[in-house]
Order: structure tokens, then C-alpha cells, then sequence
């Protein structure tokens, strides 16, 4: 029987963890909130800092703010102030090396490439500014200004780039690092997918079943390339 040959003409990447350390972004929007109740209440920088990088580092999630304002006492701090100045500040944040590398590689092949990332939108911008991805991609779909029906695991999003790029799934490759969103709609779409596991990223460990796994899993994106040319050639790995 032979084996159905595959040409992978586009490449899709989620940003927050898989082009970049995602906790870059965590710490800079921490520093900014240090900075600003440093600032207002008169209080130490590195105590403020260091009791929500600890926090962080300890384990919490999504109440960082909650918890911090309780153990300085600022019964009076706004939580949702707190969040808009971590969602709304310019990050100090970079590339991992090995996407520098692959982007810079990928952008001189006969491929498309393309970005889909949730969040809140002018995070989401600002991040892209910060990283100057647009130097890089054909199309940035960031969810949030389609609605909260384009996050992912929606499939919309991914229909979306489809359609732009006028593809079929099986000639798209698509990239991220969270199994519990990032693989499940495109998988059900026919896209080939690929987990990106560095050794120090959020969601490395987290193990899941299959529906929610990737087809493929790497530990550096410079294995792409490779991984591509396999696909193309045999149609599996």
C-alpha cells in the first residue's frame, strides 16, 4: 500500500510558552505592580517584589494580587487596578534562542507562517511588540479581538488561518506547549501537531491522554525543520 505523501506548506506557532519563557512576562508584569504601590504607598520595591515572585515560585496562581495586597495590608488596593497595570505594561521579555534560530530559518523556505495566541488582547499586542514577531509571521490571530469564542481549544481560530492561507489541514503544522488547550482542535481538524517540551516550561510535565496530547513532541524547535522534511518524505515519522 502506499504511504500518502504530505507537503507542509504553513506553519503555525501559540506564542506565551513556546516562542518565549512565559515567565519573563510573569516577573516583568510583577515589576511594574512593584513599582506602582512602591511608588504609592512609599513601601520597599524588593519587599512587594520579592513577596509576589516568591509567591509565584511557590506555586500561586491567578491570586497573586489578592494574596499580596492581604499580606501588606492595602485592604484599600483595587485588585482589578493591580491586573490592569500587569496586563496594560510594555514586558521586558525575549525570544528563546532556539525560535530566533527556526524563525529566521524558516522565513527564507516557501512557507507560510503564522501566530495564534489567547489573551487579553493589548497584553497579547504588546507582548508581540516587545518580541517584534510581526517581523516574522504572515498572519497574528490574536483570539480576544474575535471574541472569547476564538479561544482556544476552539477551532475557530484555526479554520480561520486555514482560510487565509487558503490550506488544508494536512499541509499545517502547528506548535505549542499546553496539551490541555493548544492540541485537541487542531488534531480534530487534521492538522499535524507538535508539543514543544524545553525541560524548564510551565506545562512540561503535565501529562494527558491522548485526545489532548500532540502527534509529535520535541525538546528544542530547532528539530523542526527536520521533523517537516520527515513528514513531507513519508507522511509519518
Amino acid at each position: 500500500m502506499e504511504v500518502e505523501q504530505y507537503m507542509i506548506k504553513a506553519i503555525i506557532f501559540d506564542m506565551d510558552g513556546t516562542l518565549y519563557n512565559e515567565k519573563e512576562y510573569v516577573i516583568s508584569g510583577f515589576r511594574a505592580v512593584a513599582e506602582y504601590l512602591s511608588v504609592k504607598y512609599k513601601m520597599s520595591f524588593n519587599k512587594i517584589f520579592e513577596i509576589l515572585k516568591s509567591d509565584f515560585d511557590n506555586g500561586l496562581r491567578k491570586k497573586n494580587f489578592d494574596v499580596l495586597v492581604e499580606k501588606l495590608h492595602l485592604n484599600a488596593e483595587k485588585i482589578n487596578n493591580l491586573v490592569d497595570i500587569y496586563r496594560k505594561h510594555k514586558p521586558s521579555i525575549s525570544l528563546y534562542p532556539d525560535t530566533k534560530t527556526i524563525l529566521n530559518k524558516l522565513k527564507k523556505e516557501d512557507l507560510k507562517l503564522g501566530l495564534i495566541t489567547d489573551g487579553w488582547k493589548e497584553s497579547q499586542e504588546n507582548k508581540i511588540s516587545s518580541l517584534n514577531l510581526r517581523d516574522y509571521f504572515d498572519l497574528i490571530i490574536i483570539t480576544d479581538a474575535y471574541g472569547k469564542e476564538y479561544w482556544k481549544p476552539s477551532e475557530k481560530p484555526f479554520k480561520l488561518v486555514l482560510s487565509k492561507f487558503g490550506l488544508k489541514p494536512n499541509g499545517t503544522v502547528y506548535i505549542g506547549d499546553n496539551p490541555s488547550k493548544d492540541f485537541v482542535a487542531a488534531k480534530k481538524l487534521g492538522i499535524w501537531t507538535v508539543r514543544i517540551k524545553r525541560g524548564s516550561g510551565e506545562y512540561d510535565y503535565v501529562e494527558t491522554d491522548d485526545e489532548h496530547e500532540a502527534d509529535y513532541v520535541i525538546s528544542s524547535l530547532l528539530s523542526l525543520k527536520e521533523l517537516i522534511s520527515k513528514i513531507n518524505q513519508k507522511g509519518e515519522i
